[in-house]
């Protein structure tokens, strides 16, 4: 049963309705009780850990502002810009600002609602009340018609909740109200406990096969290897933690909160009943899961300076990502080995995989893993056809120069010192979990750790171009570095899709088909005959059909349609070439760096 509206005297009260679930349409009021005579208010453009201005303000709708007993005044809004609205009115009585949001976005970043399911982050929903930041939220949250057996799960406190969750929840400021995410459904619901802190995970849309129990023993040993990583046996910094994912026919992704993270996957990847195999999806599901919390101590309160205090309405520049998302990237799937969800080769496997995108990128080349963090805002989130030629992912790269000082380290102080990089982060947790972190911080304590300054390797690995030195540095770790025959694709240096013949995405720098004049957005038709011959051409529907069709030849010429003409392109079909294969070549030197217990 609906919890009753009531009045109360708090500083800021916002109350997020299911206005209309057919429409889309989540209905906002928001009350502020001691408003300013000018009283400005503003959505945020962004949402903290994901690096794009999205614009949020584009589906609030119909905004109107009411002040005195009755409604009878009715002062005007004025909007002064993209995303900030301004409100003339009387400080001596709270001002009522109602609009709505419309939430058609099924990711982790934004809002959605529909008749089977709701989901906000606050960034979305919640306007900012500018100057009162720093003032008590309240957000109550009542049920709908239409809402019949939905429940409703978050990390905000609850202030005054019914037994399904909906009611109202309290924040201590502006940051943490939009920092809990809320999910709403008739989603599965589960619990357990990882070292003392109760954490609950909630699945909306899973399939009837899926087997939660799985996901939840699984996701209890990646919460207790974390938290023993980071404080041994002492308890975490949060008392409690909610996972949400929402299983999909086709979407992956998550976003970490202070306290809960949100998660999106295929329903593909979900655990199945009977099922005692851990297939890659579900591997990548869990490494996900690995991520997402790892982020409650790496960027959520280990944080880089310029996020100290977040401004809503502009990009938030930083040159650190390689090493919050980078090492969280290492971090992740290593965690998930010594969980003992993953084996020496299925980890390496995983690792192989990263070394390989980095190495086949040619924008490393270009762009150094600090640019790639700074450029986040313009280049990482807006991929196009020429993003593997000019950037680099601080993702991948990060998690491989984090490889690259662990092993370092772990290789000069094999016979002395015996630190690692794990002793790095809790080194820096205890420095800096009460201010921001600073490249100069890991500095201090590479070289308190290391016996020496890491300087040369942070201004090459982080600061350079130049390719890292990985395969040294895993062979001295007892990893055997294979060579395995390069796929078609690479060798010629395309990215295509099948689907419907061969259409060309991306065309890798310096590559046999760039000079061979491919172009993004070319559909691949066939092979022409060689010149002279009575042999007809062929009809290609896939790219492992230039190998059937070419046989020994060293030329081809290519056929291929781009904007309605057809083309003729001579491609030089270049030598095979090879890719990175990890494998164990000493296990105990292995089983120090994989099994280890942080």
């Amino acid at each position: 049963m609906p919890l009753p509206t009531r009045t109360a005297p708090d500083p800021l009260h916002y109350r997020v309705e299911a206005g209309n679930l057919h429409a889309h349409l989540f209905r906002i009021t928001l009350t502020i009780a001691q408003p300013a005579a000018l009283q400005r208010v503003s959505l945020p453009v962004w949402i903290p850990g994901s690096y794009l201005v999205r614009e949020f303000s584009k589906n609030l709708q119909g905004l109107q502002a009411q002040q005195g007993t009755g409604g009878l005044a009715a002062p005007g809004v004025e909007q002064l810009d993209k995303c900030s609205w301004q409100v003339a009115c009387s400080t001596a009585e709270p001002l009522v600002l109602r609009y709505e949001v419309y939430a058609h976005d099924n990711s982790v970043r934004t809002a959605w609602l529909d008749a089977d399911r709701g989901f906000f982050n606050g960034t979305s929903v919640c306007l900012r009340v500018e100057g009162q930041e720093a003032l008590p939220h309240v957000l109550e949250i009542p049920a709908a018609a239409g809402m019949d057996g939905w429940s409703l799960a978050t990390g905000l406190r609850p202030q005054e909740t019914d037994a399904l969750g909906f009611g109202r929840y309290e924040a201590a400021n502006y940051d943490e109200l939009v920092d809990g995410p809320v999910e709403m459904g008739r989603f599965w619901s589960g619990s357990f406990t990882a070292r003392g802190v109760p954490h609950r995970f909630v699945v909306a849309g899973a399939a009837a096969s899926f087997d939660g129990a799985r996901l939840l023993a699984d996701t209890q040993k990646i919460c207790e290897a974390e938290i023993r990583f980071w404080h041994g046996s002492k308890k975490p910094p949060h008392t409690g933690y909610l996972f949400m994912l929402s299983a999909v026919d086709d979407g992956y992704g998550g976003l970490e909160h202070r306290n809960s993270t949100a998660l999106i996957c295929t329903r593909r990847d979900l655990p199945r009943l009977g099922d005692a195999k851990t297939p890659d999806g579900y591997a990548t599901l869990l490494g996900l899961i690995s991520h997402e919390y790892f982020h409650t101590w790496n960027v959520k309160r280990l944080r880089p300076a310029e996020f100290e205090a977040y401004r809503y309405g502009q990009e938030n520049y930083t040159g650190l990502l390689w090493f919050f998302e980078g090492f969280t990237s290492y971090y992740d799937d290593l965690l998930l080995r010594r969980a003992g969800l993953l084996d020496n080769a299925g980890y390496l496997k995983r690792l192989t995989t990263t070394i390989n995108q980095v190495a086949q990128a040619p924008g490393r080349l270009v762009q150094s893993v600090a640019e790639a963090s700074f450029d986040a805002w313009v280049k990482y989130y807006r991929p196009d056809e020429n993003t593997p030629n000019a950037t680099i992912s601080y993702y991948s790269k990060g998690a491989l120069v984090a490889l690259c000082l662990d092993l370092t380290l772990r290789s000069e102080g094999l016979a002395t010192h015996g630190k690692t990089l794990d002793d790095a982060m809790r080194a820096l947790w205890k420095r800096c979990k009460a201010g921001p972190l600073r490249e100069s911080d890991l500095a201090a304590v590479l070289a308190e750790l290391g016996l020496r300054s890491f300087a040369p390797e942070l201004a090459r690995w982080v600061h350079g171009r130049d390719d890292l030195p990985l395969a040294e540095l895993l062979q001295l770790q007892g990893v055997a570095v294979l060579d395995e025959p390069a796929q078609l694709a690479q060798r010629l240096g395309l990215r295509v899709t099948e689907s419907q013949g061969v259409q060309i995405k991306t065309v890798l720098r310096g590559s046999a088909a760039e000079q061979a004049g491919f172009a993004a957005g070319d559909e691949w038709l066939g092979l022409e005959p060689a010149c002279g011959t009575a042999d007809a051409g062929w009809r290609m529907t896939r790219l492992d059909d230039l190998a059937l069709y070419a046989g020994d030849a060293a030329r081809v010429t290519a056929l291929v349609a781009r904007d309605k003409r057809l083309v003729r392109l001579e491609l030089a079909l270049p030598p095979a070439a090879a890719t990175w294969r990890l494998a164990v070549r000493n296990e105990a030197r292995v089983n120090d760096w994989l099994g280890g217990q942080g």
